[in-house]
């Protein structure tokens, strides 16, 4: 999905300015008798997932080791997670150890995602099909839990307070990962759109220097503060379905 930019406007900012925050596709080929093609989110997606992998490995050789006194690296990812695991225990309570990991690995993938553009590429999470796919995986956790915690008798729930809201019921549970992936989405999305007006459209002396404050907004605070959202939503409604 692209940025919503298509036909003659879309034309037009290209021929004015060069702007490109669109998805390009880099070859296509045949599968089953349908067209696929390598996009650009998907080599940024395969990126994002290298340098994270890379970094669980790098911190899990340093943990490992055993030093007389825990070094710098050390030192840091014990602070990282220690800080995840008190925010996610904080907001889930007895039942984090059961979503511990997926939650962390949840928001390290959209923090890594979101600040990629510091580093030249299209972040993933600006496709809003990098972002539902996300929000459909919380989905299926929530109503893991919803089913964990009241068995059948979740059905009866759809027809609280009042039989005639079960219409009402069922549209608010999908809703949910459209919601939240729309959110994740529009936000990363406009920082990608803002940043490539600014680098195509205007002159040279506008991008001396100023181009770094945005990327520190867009990129790097905005990118954790969407996290955050993410993750806290993916919390919240987890552990309300134990709490109904």
């Amino acid at each position: 999905m692209g940025c919503g930019l298509t036909g003659p406007a879309a034309g037009a900012m290209l021929l004015k300015g060069d702007v490109d925050f669109f998805i390009h596709s880099y070859f296509e080929f045949e599968l089953f008798g349908q067209t696929l093609s390598i996009n650009t989110t998907m080599v940024s997606t395969v990126i994002v997932c290298i340098v994270l992998l890379g970094l669980i490995l790098f911190a899990r050789h340093e943990i490992m080791k055993d030093y007389d006194e825990p070094n710098a690296v050390q030192n840091a990812v014990e602070m990282i997670v220690e800080l995840l695991d008190n925010v996610v225990k904080g907001n889930m309570g007895h039942h984090a150890k059961s979503y511990l990991n997926y939650v962390e690995v949840l928001m390290a993938f959209i923090f890594l995602s979101n600040i990629s553009g510091l580093f030249g590429l299209r972040p993933p999470t600006a496709d809003f099909g990098t972002t539902f796919a996300l929000a459909l995986i919380t989905f299926v956790m929530i109503e893991y839990a919803w089913i964990k915690s009241k068995g059948i008798r979740f059905v009866k729930d759809l027809f609280e307070p009042f039989p005639i809201f079960l219409p009402v019921n069922i549209i608010s549970e999908f809703a949910t990962p459209v919601s939240m992936s729309l959110r994740l989405f529009g936000n990363v999305l406009a920082g990608t759109i803002m940043l490539g007006l600014w680098y195509s459209l205007l002159p040279w002396f506008a991008k001396i220097g100023v181009p770094a404050f945005l990327h520190a907004y867009f990129d790097l605070f905005s990118g954790a503060i969407q996290t955050y959202v993410f993750g806290m939503l993916t919390m919240t409604f987890i552990t309300d379905k134990y709490a109904d």
